[in-house]
């Protein structure tokens, strides 16, 4: 009887499923049945045909034409179909045929997108039905004459703050927040999307503007719910360009570039270092003698001199080209019929550094990085209600350079002595036949530092692979329930990344003895039996990562008496990463992360709006009763210039929106990077440090055990609330203006906790989530864009983002109780800067010894002085105050203009910073000390502090650099209002003019369109700071921002 029923249930299941397949099988036949030849011409509103324009008979079918260069289409559909009309920067329309063969279309252009469709979490919506902080930028915006996406986007994007700190190639991705830094947690970063995938900042730079359909910044807890713990951060969500329904579309773009750095740093020449060397020796030692004497300081001088014997050298000129030249290719085709449809892409970039090659050397150790990128995007109609998409896509970064990088380059030309010994000397008649090169050195064995040999003894070989694949399957199931549809995604992402060395040892050589009269000298080795003439092989870092992503959606949508709008949507999660050489059982272990999120959406006559999200993650890094998080979140909007009453202002008055969300956001980026599951302890048995002797003899060494963290099942999920009030207006059709505020509140941030006694015995410390900060902010933009002619159009855009932060609370020790609340954090930003309050330089003796004692070491007259903040006679750690704007840019905004003239378009772009502070590193920049640590070195001198430093001369006070030293002097080198800067500069971003070639020249030699265009980046900036690049900030002696000026042409077939 058992047996029966069982094979009773299966024949039901079986013939369930066949009745399934012949309903979905019959209704396909449908929809290609009772065809009609539709014919017609598409026209914008001055008659103008339009190429290109997509006639879609209704959403179902995937039935649909192009329309071609004189704007005609034909079209087999249904005598009585819906065809959508739809064209980029063109109001879609929904015409039914009724019988109608031959349509004369006029479309209206969309000049702020009204009518478009945002991207947002896991979907689309109306523009006009989006409640939440979503801002969209054209990705026409982000092509600048640069390889990394990631320094294009600050300032073109309300909410986004962005700065970049080094240009090195390969090594430049600019650092990027939404509404700024929120939590002191290690994790301050977006979630970065790319086609649904988590990707890292360096697949986003790496990213071409040509293959990108759309992109987003989702801001608030409305827009990032579903994406969970993920989004705690906000969202950086792009999706690249998909293949249309026509015929093949062939682009090609090919750009050169010029490239130098915005800013050098300028150095004093060797005979004023000689000079001031020997005078921060004599004006802290009168009786240490000189460094230099007068009599190589007078022939330095001679231009006839022999520069072997009296080297003066400009390390940075030896070592770096004036400029480098770039390259950039995209090539990309689509196209499709009604079954298929692809995009295709491929990139080539290849970004030079400007470090001298040396002839002497048969390899290459200048920075060349070079990147491949592969796009493969097909998306097949398996019926009339099923679409699969298929994609692949692959980031290849190939890195040859310096052994140390391109940054550590310029480091060293600052870190070395300019007059002690040349970057090589020409041989002797001892080492006449010598097959290898002579580096200059100094000293008994050589351990001077030499960059002109570190930067061409070898290279360094890197190589960067990820692979993604992707597969989405989409379901239209109308044929159960009007609106409903599923969705189902897998992705796969292959990661690999690996460095290696190949060098010799340098020859290292000084002058044994110079004969003034014959001109000749005689050359000493100075390590002989060290130096090689033959490449090492040294092996660095490897990293094997892979992830797999499994994502499943329904939705529904329903229009009820063409009033009611309402969806749903629920979205299931799993993601599992694995690395292969993480170094520890904890962190070899699988990464997971699942959740269930969902969003419920009610329009009324579209006026109206509500929306409730929410996300239900669990976190591998939480004990069982903390593992699972709940996080809602809601809003609402009204439409108001949709009311009748507005009806008599809508010439004036376009649009009028007003929105409100708000929502709880988790967060399990806690701690750091490294820890997993808190709920263990991390315990290291084999520890040799914490080992003992054992044995009769005590001859027996056994390691010991060691904490490294204690267990904790109560450390939970980082929780952020949000709120958002907006409001969106569109005057006269031609102005767009939006404006949002917003704030957030963290709460259980984890911190180490303070006042933990030593007596306790721990060896770890105890953390637990009592941390809590405040943000909050405005933004705005403003658009306006205006035909001013037949032939003319103009547009232009300017955002303003201000964010800001606080401590709320914060484990610390009572610094009131204390009487030093100056000392607490509690209310200062995030980012805020602490150091000391510099009053001036010290006067004389008298002027020290009537003044509170510093205790950071020896100080005299010209040393700096600070203020005794508490009153007690003593300068001390207790003094620290917060000083300054954070170091984190508070303030960025930007503001551009684009326009056309008949074949003719220019366009440029400013960016601006404000409200930020950075330190000028006084170490570093300290002339004549020793900064270098593997070598012997002498600071160069800055030409800023050679012409304003404190001498026994010129006691000024407020001299830029003080009293001169050849050693480091503690009591100057602290973080003070002495080295604070102001950060704030504004800068022409990008400048492009282009033309246009006439289509009947174009049409003569087999193409659809052709630019050519030229463009620049980063010509100039204004900045009360002139010793950098300031937007480097406290980095000012690193790798230079570039300036680049391009050539492109873009090509279309």
């Amino acid at each position: 009887m058992k047996w029966y029923l069982l094979m009773s249930v299966i024949s039901y299941k079986i013939r369930t499923r066949l009745l399934l397949f012949a309903i979905i099988f019959f209704h396909s036949i449908y929809f290609y049945s009772q065809t009609e030849i539709i014919t017609g011409t598409i026209t914008d509103n001055k008659g103008v045909p339009l190429p290109g324009v997509n006639i879609l008979e209704d959403t179902k079918t995937y039935n649909g034409a192009v329309t071609d260069f004189d704007g005609n289409f034909i079209l087999k559909a249904s005598g009585d179909a819906t065809l959508i009309i739809s064209y980029v920067g063109f109001i879609t329309q929904e015409i039914t045929l009724s019988g109608q063969k031959n349509l004369s279309i006029t479309m209206e252009e969309d000049l702020f997108g009204l009518d478009e469709v945002t991207v947002v979490a896991y979907g689309e919506q109306k523009k006009q039905s989006v409640i939440a902080a979503v801002t969209s930028v054209d990705p026409v915006e982000l092509r600048v004459p640069t390889s990394n996406l990631t320094s294009s986007i600050a300032g073109r994007i309300a909410g986004v703050i962005a700065y970049q700190r080094s240009g090195e190639p390969g090594r430049d991705n600019a650092e990027f927040f939404i509404r700024g830094v929120s939590t002191f947690g290690y994790a301050r970063s977006p979630l970065i999307l790319i086609d649904g995938i988590e990707t890292t900042s360096t697949d986003l730079a790496r990213l071409q503007p040509d293959d990108i359909a759309s992109f987003s910044i989702m801001k608030d807890a409305t827009a990032t719910a579903l994406y969970g713990a993920r989004g705690a951060n906000g969202v950086i969500l792009v999706t690249t360009k998909e293949g249309k329904q026509g015929k093949v579309k062939v682009s090609v773009r090919y750009e050169k570039t010029y490239s130098t750095a915005t800013k050098n740093v300028e150095i004093a020449d060797p005979i004023t270092y000689m000079n001031l060397h020997n005078e921060a020796l004599a004006t802290r030692n009168p009786l240490g003698g000189r460094i230099y004497s007068l009599e190589k300081i007078l022939i330095s001088q001679d231009p006839n001199r022999n520069q072997m014997a009296y080297p003066t050298i400009n390390w940075f000129d030896e070592l770096l080209e004036d400029y480098t030249l770039n390259s950039r290719f995209n090539f990309n085709v689509s196209g499709g019929g009604k079954v298929a449809r692809y995009y295709l892409a491929s990139t080539v970039n290849t970004d030079n550094g400007n470090l001298k090659i040396d002839p002497q050397n048969n390899f290459n150790n200048n920075i060349n990085f070079k990147r491949i990128s592969l796009r493969s995007n097909i998306n097949i109609n398996l019926t009339p209600t099923t679409e699969v998409a298929v994609r692949f896509s692959g980031n290849f970064d190939d890195y040859n350079g310096p052994l140390s990088g391109g940054e550590e380059v310029y480091k060293q030309a600052m870190q070395t002595n300019p007059v002690l010994y040349p970057k090589y000397y020409y041989p002797d008649a001892q080492f006449q036949n010598s097959t290898h090169i002579l580096f200059g050195n100094y000293g008994q064995f050589g351990d001077y530092l030499n960059p002109y040999a570190n930067m061409i003894r070898g290279y360094k070989d890197e190589s960067y692979n990820n692979l993604l694949a992707t597969v989405e399957v989409k379901q239209n199931l109308d044929f159960l329930t009007k609106g409903l549809k599923v969705r189902f995604l897998v992705n796969t992402s292959r990661y690999s990344f690996y460095n290696l060395e190949r060098k010799y040892n340098p020859f290292y050589y000084t002058l044994a003895n110079y004969d003034f009269q014959s001109d000749q000298y005689a050359l000493i080795a100075l390590n002989p039996n060290q130096g090689t003439e033959y490449l090492e092989y040294h092996e660095g870092a490897k990293t094997i990562a892979n992830t797999v992503y499994f994502e499943g959606a329904l939705n529904y949508n329903k229009t009820i008496n063409e009033k009611h709008e309402i969806s749903g949507m629920l979205v299931g999660i799993i993601r599992e990463e694995k690395y292969a050489n993480n170094g520890n059982l904890q962190t070899s272990l699988p990464y997971r992360n699942m959740g269930l999120s969902g969003r419920f959406t009610y329009a009324f006559d579209s006026k109206y709006f509500g929306e409730f999200n929410f996300g239900f993650n669990g976190s591998e890094r939480f004990a069982k009763s903390e593992q699972f998080g709940f996080f809602p979140s809601f809003g609402f909007g009204w439409y108001a210039s949709n009311e009748d009453f507005f009806e008599p202002y809508q010439d004036i008055v376009t649009k009028l929106k007003f929105k409100g969300t708000y929502g709880l956001v988790g967060n399990d980026q806690i701690g750091s990077s490294a820890d997993r599951f808190f709920y263990i302890s991390q315990v290291n048995l084999d520890n040799g440090s914490m080992g003992s002797m054992f044995g009769q003899e005590f001859s027996n060494w056994i390691n010991g055990v060691s904490i490294d963290r204690y267990a904790n099942d109560q450390i939970t999920w980082e929780k952020a609330t949000m709120m958002n009030l907006g409001v969106e207006l569109g005057l006269f059709g031609k102005i767009d203006f939006q404006a949002d505020y917003f704030t957030e509140y963290r709460s259980n941030i984890l911190m180490d906790r303070a006042q933990i006694p030593a007596t306790m015995g721990l060896q770890a410390p105890i953390r637990a989530n009592v941390g809590e900060a405040s943000s909050k902010g405005f933004e705005f933009t403003i658009d306006y864009k205006d035909d001013l002619s037949a032939d003319w159009f103009i547009s232009a855009r300017a955002n303003f983002s201000y964010a800001t932060s606080k401590y709320e609370v914060y484990e610390e020790l009572d610094y009131v109780t204390a009487g030093l609340p100056w000392r607490s954090r509690i209310g200062l930003n995030l980012s805020q800067p602490w150091g000391y309050i510099a009053e001036r330089l010290f006067i004389d003796e008298a002027d020290i010894a009537n003044s509170p004692v510093q205790t950071f070491g020896d100080y005299m007259p010209g040393d700096i002085k600070y203020k005794d903040i508490n009153n007690d006679g003593v300068i001390d750690i207790n003094d620290e105050v917060p000083i300054g704007y954070p170091t984190t840019p508070e303030i960025i905004y930007g503001f551009g203009v684009s326009s056309s003239y008949k074949n003719f378009d220019l366009s440029f772009f400013f960016q601006g910073s404000a409200r930020s502070s950075f330190f000028i590193d006084a170490y570093r920049t300290s002339p004549f000390i020793d900064t270098s640590g593997s070598a012997i070195g002498n600071n160069a001198l800055l030409t800023a502090w050679a012409n304003d430093h404190w001498s026994e001369n010129d006691r000024d006070l407020y001299a830029a650099w003080p009293r001169l030293s050849d050693q480091l002097i503690d009591n100057n080198n602290r973080n003070s209002t002495w080295w604070l800067r102001d950060g704030s500069f504004l800068r022409l971003k990008s400048l492009e003019i282009g033309y246009s070639v006439d289509e009947e020249i174009a049409g003569k030699v087999m193409l659809e369109s052709a630019r050519i265009y030229l463009s620049a980046t980063n010509l100039f900036t204004i900045s009360k700071f002139k010793i950098w690049d300031v937007e480097m900030g406290g980095n000012g002696l690193g790798y230079p921002i570039q300036k680049g000026i391009n050539l492109g042409i873009n090509m279309n077939f």
